[in-house]
């Protein structure tokens, strides 16, 4: 997920205390980049201005951890499809099938939810194309307002409708030949680890939810992280907020929240960085066809404020017996969220940390995503 505008109230707010040394001890550290010889992060310290060719050379680097975002597989088909959600809205996805597969059998299928503010194409085509891998027929979507799916205006944000979308995913999966309408289970990735388990919620055919990177999009918006954002902040950005409605209304300039940045200099946060490697490089950088780069990963501000009315741990222990798996990185600056969903859930569940991993790690490097785990537990759950 980009860095909303909670972040950017969290960075400035003296009851910060997030670690930045968390960020240096994940699997590209600091002192390694350098003596690697990446001069962008040289660059970056001086404060100098971040080059298209250092851009490149930090893409390239990341490579060399394992990150692999477009990965494609020989062992896989893949197919586009859409169908509609319960507000006949136009949800597109990529489905996809292991070859050695037999569509006269009924199949275990597994659901996966992109990052808040990203696109199908961004990790969770990644995950869809490994777990069918593991024979696993899988169906990765874009959430409504964003990719290939409907919504107007675009970059909305819509709690209720993004959750809804992971239920009209399994109308359609449950009405296919090949798939087994009881084994249809969930990844949720970042923010859509919230709205699945927000769909899961009062959707039972969901069978078994994995979440990876969790963001509570709820609580970070409401709190930033770490508890960090004052009630008087809060009040602030929802009065910012209120006032863009009228010049809106009135035919005014769409405003967007500050997401992902999309240059480097010496004031840059952690956080940011950590995000602008994945976003704003050839590592994950997609612009969907009739976007804007300049609005990846931005909501409308006027729309983000809603998540301040989502709360979608509430309630978590009502999804028992179905099982839950929490992955996080034991270096992410987001594993607040994936401990308090355990806390808050019933059994049978389980909180996996990986090692050295940050948040974004587990986006796309694919030498620290745990496959192995995930692969264990839908194949224990959805046997």
């Amino acid at each position: 997920m980009p860095v909303h505008t909670f972040c950017k109230k969290l960075c400035n707010s003296e009851k910060h205390n997030y670690n930045h040394k968390n960020v240096e001890r994940g699997p590209i550290k600091m002192k390694k980049m350098i003596t690697r010889g990446f001069k962008m992060l040289t660059a970056m310290t001086l404060g100098l201005v971040l080059s298209t060719a250092s851009i490149g050379i930090a893409a390239a680097a990341d490579m060399l951890n394992g990150a692999d975002n477009f990965y494609k597989s020989d062992k896989v088909t893949v197919q586009k499809v859409t169908f509609k959600n319960q507000y006949n809205m136009k949800v597109a996805g990529n489905l996809f099938i292991p070859k050695a597969m037999s569509k006269n059998t009924k199949n275990p299928t597994i659901i996966v939810g992109h990052p808040m503010g990203a696109v199908k194409e961004q990790s969770a085509n990644l995950y869809a194309t490994k777990m069918a891998e593991q024979g696993f027929v899988t169906l990765s979507l874009d959430l409504s307002f964003w990719g290939e799916s409907a919504g107007q205006p675009r970059n909305v944000v819509s709690p209720d409708i993004y959750a809804e979308d992971f239920s009209a995913a399994v109308d359609f999966l449950g009405t296919q030949p090949f798939v087994d309408k009881e084994r249809i289970g969930v990844i949720g990735i970042c923010g859509s680890g919230s709205f699945a388990i927000s769909a899961a919620k009062i959707d039972p055919r969901m069978k078994a939810i994995a979440t990876v990177s969790m963001y509570d999009m709820g609580s970070a918006n409401r709190n930033a992280l770490n508890h960090s954002l004052t009630l008087e902040q809060r009040r602030a950005i929802i009065a910012e907020a209120a006032e863009q409605r009228y010049v809106e209304f009135k035919g005014g300039e769409t405003k967007y929240t500050s997401g992902t940045v999309h240059e480097l200099n010496e004031d840059t946060h952690p956080i940011q960085r950590e995000f602008f490697d994945f976003y704003r490089t050839p590592r994950g950088e997609f612009t969907p066809k009739g976007s804007s780069p300049k609005l990846t990963t931005h909501p409308t501000l006027t729309s983000n404020i809603k998540f301040m009315n989502f709360y979608p741990f509430n309630d978590i222990e009502t999804i028992s017996p179905r099982p839950m798996l929490f992955i996080t990185g034991d270096q992410a600056h987001s594993k607040e969220f994936s401990e308090d969903a355990y806390k808050r859930a019933a059994e049978p569940k389980e909180l996996y940390y990986v090692p050295g991993a940050g948040h974004v790690d587990l986006y796309d490097r694919v030498n620290l995503i745990p496959f192995d785990k995930l692969t264990s537990f839908f194949s224990q759950y959805l046997k």
